[in-house]
């Protein structure tokens, strides 16, 4: 393996932004290790480096680590690209799924930044890139728990960033409008309909978005960026 390569961990990636992420950063000759549940989707990146489990798994997350120190001795960036939403009225909304949204969402993925971020502090560089939301700035009716979640990351983000002020550590939130992925292939009304965005974003505006905040140099911060479609007013 080129030495110089960058080592990139994405979660969440057999579908939607962090399976784009994980494609493009490969195709641009970054080295990937993708994370999921779904195997035969990871299999669809066509890399080396897939491993299939739950992130809610605190031994599979544990073996994700001590995969990536053990074949390359360090990891250049972390993209969270896990989750999952559940919405709606409190008549209708499903509680199990709500609180398995609030492990995934924020206590596996809060675990997980801790461990990289010990690597960071012991290698000397590292940059997380948290998918947050732009509900992890503002709440809309019935989806207060989802952006409870995002508004965690968001905290916790801002709270790195001034910890690790000085240092070779990057922490980043991007914060998307609508992305038009699987997340809300189940609705009885798609958000693109309820909220009348004829054009959302899709994942390659994300994937652009993610290439820019790489690009800039090592004294550069970016804590936080808002990608939003031309029809969201809301």
């Amino acid at each position: 393996m080129n030495i110089n390569k960058k080592i990139c961990l994405v979660t969440g990636a057999s579908s939607g932004i962090g399976y784009a992420i994980a494609k493009s950063l490969h195709a641009e000759d970054y080295c990937i290790v993708a994370t999921a549940r779904r195997n035969n989707r990871l299999k669809q990146l066509n890399i080396e480096d897939i491993l299939t489990g739950d992130l809610c798994n605190y031994d599979f997350q544990d073996s994700i680590l001590n995969y990536i120190i053990s074949k390359y001795g360090r990891c250049d960036y972390l993209f969270n690209c896990a989750g999952t939403i559940e919405a709606g009225s409190i008549e209708e909304i499903d509680i199990d799924k709500v609180t398995s949204m609030l492990r995934l969402n924020i206590e596996a993925t809060f675990r997980l930044i801790y461990k990289f971020m010990k690597l960071y502090k012991e290698q000397g560089s590292g940059h997380i890139i948290n998918i947050s939301s732009v509900l992890g700035t503002k709440v809309r009716a019935t989806a207060g728990a989802y952006s409870a979640t995002k508004f965690a990351i968001e905290a916790l983000s801002e709270a790195l960033r001034m910890e690790l002020t000085g240092t070779n550590i990057k922490v980043t939130c991007i914060e998307p409008g609508l992305v038009m992925t699987e997340l809300h292939n189940d609705w009885p009304v798609h958000p693109k309909e309820s909220m009348n965005i004829k054009e959302p974003l899709n994942v390659e505006d994300i994937v652009e978005t993610v290439k820019f905040i790489l690009k800039q140099p090592v004294h550069v911060r970016i804590p936080k960026l808002m990608i939003l479609p031309k029809d969201h007013n809301i």
